[in-house]
């Protein structure tokens, strides 16, 4: 299954490497080289299909707890001050997205989207630690009456070119669900009540939809 995201590119690909295949074999007698260029060409037809593959997850829905948005590995968890909506003290969560991770992202919590905005900026790596605030990214706040607000912000990174972002002002979140993608490379930054309980690991691999990145604590 793919993203929609993909569907034009897929096809665009696909006619290429079709045409690529055609030419090669009309044109060049050398079977060494008419073989090594159909190789490139149907390795990178695999690589675009598996960057815009959109596997079906699994979400166990919970109003307590917030999943991962996105695949990856956790490169942050640490208090910081959220200047741009909280305007306080939050723990921030950091998944960092290869290349070859699945891109879409998916709501962590269920419920009313409160904040939705698209920031132009620059594509400095993603690991950068002004990323966060440079980057092109949008920043998104989910609220539910159980666990209270949180802010996912999608980071473009030196290869993202685009963000897209589903999430528009009074909509209802549903966790799991789509929320948007993010083409080549990035990451997405959480950011959580000070007294929630983090579930994960600095270097831990987390999959979208599926992991807990944190829970409410019980009072």
């Amino acid at each position: 299954m793919f993203h929609k995201e993909g569907h034009k590119i897929i096809l665009v690909t696909l006619i290429v490497v079709i045409a690529g295949f055609l030419l090669v074999d009309s044109f060049i007698s050398i079977d060494w080289l008419r073989t090594l260029i159909m190789a490139v060409l149907l390795v990178f037809l695999i690589l675009i299909l598996q960057f815009f593959r959109n596997p079906k997850r699994n979400t166990s829905l919970n109003d307590a707890q917030v999943i991962s948005p996105v695949d990856g590995k956790v490169v942050v968890i640490e208090e910081v001050f959220e200047k741009e909506y909280f305007k306080e003290k939050r723990l921030q969560v950091s998944v960092f997205m290869s290349p070859i991770n699945v891109h879409v992202t998916r709501y962590p919590i269920s419920g009313n989207v409160l904040f939705s905005k698209y920031h132009p900026g620059k594509y400095l790596v993603a690991w950068h630690p002004k990323a966060s605030e440079e980057n092109e990214r949008t920043t998104i706040v989910v609220e539910n009456e159980t666990y209270g607000k949180v802010l996912y912000r999608q980071i473009a990174g030196a290869l993202a070119k685009r963000i897209v972002n589903y999430a528009k002002l009074n909509d209802r979140a549903v966790q799991g669900t789509d929320a948007g993608f993010i083409k080549f490379g990035s990451r997405v930054d959480l950011f959580l009540p000070l007294d929630t309980d983090i579930k994960v690991q600095l270097n831990q691999k987390v999959k979208g939809g599926e992991t807990v990145i944190a829970e409410a604590k019980n009072d």
